[in-house]
């Protein structure tokens, strides 16, 4: 038997009243033991305008699915033209395209089809913004992307050798958890949907802090960055130095917009000033975004050296020191911090 959970109950009318509401779309999941990706699935879907606060609608009972208008994580579908998102069947191998390769989950699914409308609808901007896109690509690949790996068992290391640790602390792990314990005495399909709400609204709740987060903060990141590489040349005839013209996370932005726009030289070193000390940094880019290894470390003669002793052996004023691995050095003004990243070229 179907167990069913209610997650909103609006007001109906008959169609003879003077307001008419119609009755709420339903949609299907499977029931029993739940996953990340269908607890997000349904949240998500509930965001659209076709689906806003449907009905959740918990069963594996073929003839209950066939009469929903959404159908997420069971059935053995996947067809977009009748809202069925499965993706255990044989021969399910799709993906979420724009260079990524991991196989959907019923979440992917979702945010594949509906992903632009509900990052507009957040944004409220039409889904044709630029901006849509940017965000869509972005949210897959730091947040969906890993629900997707891992309810279909993807590894993220390509090696048959054990990990090292064991990570519970992920949003599909803490999910998870939220199951009915096999000790608890009530396993009452009533107390198994309660449970799948929670669920919904813990992974929903970190789907809309991505959302946000990207939309406040990273959006605004990349901008900012986008223009310093933009103005590279104006600032040294190499291009290899970068000035932040405004601090914010730029590492991987760096690394992304490089890649995109395929430049060459790539900046070897970002200035940019401290906000409490408002002494001026010069960092060294990494090789990649995960890396300690620097792409031009700081020259070795001066790591390890403060103050005037690092001042007279480079011969520019107001140095403040230079970390021992070169990722990192300061001094008491731009022009300093300048003529370090361009001595340090040539070293």
């Amino acid at each position: 038997m179907a167990a069913t959970t209610r997650v909103s109950s609006p007001a109906h009318y008959s169609t003879t009243s003077p307001i008419y509401a119609p009755p709420p779309k339903r949609v299907g999941t499977h029931n029993g033991s739940f996953h990340c990706d269908e607890a997000l699935g349904c949240f998500m879907i509930r965001l659209t305008n076709k689906f806003s606060n449907a009905e959740i609608v918990r069963s594996r009972d073929p003839q209950v699915l066939e009469g929903l208008d959404a159908v997420l994580d069971v059935g053995g579908v996947y067809d977009p033209s009748r809202d069925r998102y499965d993706h255990h069947q044989k021969g399910f191998e799709e993906v979420f395209g724009h260079g990524f390769s991991t196989k959907l989950s019923s979440a992917g699914l979702v945010y594949k089809h509906f992903g632009t409308e509900i990052i507009a609808k957040e944004l409220q901007v039409d889904e044709e913004h630029p901006d849509v896109r940017r965000l869509y690509l972005a949210i897959y690949k730091s947040f969906m992307e890993a629900i997707d790996a891992v309810d279909n068992g993807i590894n993220r290391y390509d090696t048959d050798k054990p990990p090292r640790y064991v990570n519970n602390t992920h949003l599909s792990s803490r999910v998870g958890r939220l199951n009915l314990d096999w000790i608890d005495p009530d396993q009452s399909p009533e107390k198994e949907n309660e449970a799948f709400h929670r669920a919904m609204a813990l992974a929903g709740s970190e789907f809309l802090d991505s959302v946000r987060f990207h939309a406040k903060s990273w959006l605004p990141a990349r901008s900012i960055v986008m223009d310093c590489l933009s103005a590279r040349f104006d600032i040294d005839p190499s291009g290899e130095i970068m000035i932040l013209n405004r601090f914010c996370p730029w590492k991987l932005h760096l690394f992304e917009l490089e890649q995109e726009l395929k430049s060459n030289p790539t900046v070897k070193y970002v200035l940019y000033q401290d906000d409490r000390s408002k002494q001026w940094r010069i960092q060294a880019v990494s090789v990649s975004p995960d890396s300690f290894e620097s792409r031009k470390p700081l020259p070795a003669q001066w790591r390890g050296l403060r103050d005037d002793e690092l001042s007279n052996l480079s011969g520019i004023g107001g140095c403040v020191f230079i970390h021992m691995s070169g990722f990192i050095g300061g001094n008491k003004s731009y022009e300093g911090a300048l003529a370090m990243a361009k001595r340090a070229l040539l070293l």
